[in-house]
């Protein structure tokens, strides 16, 4: 059951869609721009984690509580002229694994199996 939060979030969603279109964003990492800048970047490990993300994307997809609604964005790995080690790994520990608390709030294991693997990208 939702609580009094969630039903008010809910309320304004509604309102929302009933006043604007929506616009349906797929993660772009096999666009031919991603793949020119992720080429232009030449970057092992950035590759690897993109990588890892899609491999990520297919877990949140296939997921039944989740679903493609849920697949993580390539704007979080966007507008770098280098990559660095450090700049990869804050982005997966202040952006992706929040997500991924958020997702499976409610299967511990599943979570923190999901957040090994893409932390073995680094």
């Amino acid at each position: 059951m939702m609580n009094t939060a969630d039903r008010s979030l809910a309320m304004i969603d509604y309102a929302l869609r009933r006043r604007f279109s929506f616009v349906e964003m797929k993660p772009g990492f096999a666009t031919d721009g991603f793949r020119n800048y992720q080429e232009r970047l030449s970057s092992d490990i950035f590759d690897q984690v993109i990588a890892g993300i899609v491999q990520l994307n297919q877990v949140i997809a296939n997921d039944d509580s989740l679903g493609d609604g849920f697949c993580i964005g390539h704007s979080y790995f966007c507008n770098q002229e280098k990559i660095s080690r450090e700049w990869l790994k804050n982005v997966i520990e202040f952006d992706i694994i929040p997500m991924l608390h958020e997702y499976w709030f409610d299967d511990k294991n599943k979570c923190q199996q999901e957040i090994e693997n893409i932390k073995s990208c680094l």
